[in-house]
């Protein structure tokens, strides 16, 4: 298996809870195991923004929405580029890592795993987040 980050990990759980609407510590877990991982920190980080993001869902969707261009809903937005965002804006609300690299890893997500527009639609979300955040 390729190794892939743990920012990544928690995307693939992010977006497969977006799928089944259900979020609960044992489904983290069983995601976890099912991926054979064994690294303790990229466990712990996975847990802490799946808790996270299930705990701020509401606030994190609001973000989302009040940063859509115009005539955009968040309805309109695939699964894939609203699991990178909502792991994204978590992090710039909640974390202490620079925003730069935090866009820069959605971006190369949305890359990987989206349409050919995610890259450009994710990346004009975040700037817009922290531009209100740094008002």
């Amino acid at each position: 298996m390729e190794e892939i980050s743990r920012r990544e990990l928690a995307f693939q759980y992010i977006y497969s809870q977006e799928i089944q609407k259900y979020n609960s510590r044992s489904q983290v877990k069983m995601f976890l195991d099912c991926q054979d991982v064994e690294d303790t920190r990229a466990r712990e980080f996975v847990k802490e923004m799946a808790r996270g993001i299930k705990e701020n869902n509401e606030e994190i969707t609001e973000i989302i929405s009040k940063n859509l261009k115009k005539g955009w809903t968040i309805d309109r937005i695939s699964t894939v580029d609203l699991a990178v965002l909502k792991l994204a804006i978590y992090e710039i609300k909640y974390k202490k890592e620079p925003f730069k690299i935090i866009i820069n890893e959605a971006v190369n997500l949305a890359k990987k795993y989206g349409e050919e527009s995610s890259p450009s639609f994710v990346n004009g979300v975040l700037a817009s987040v922290v531009a209100e955040k740094e008002e």
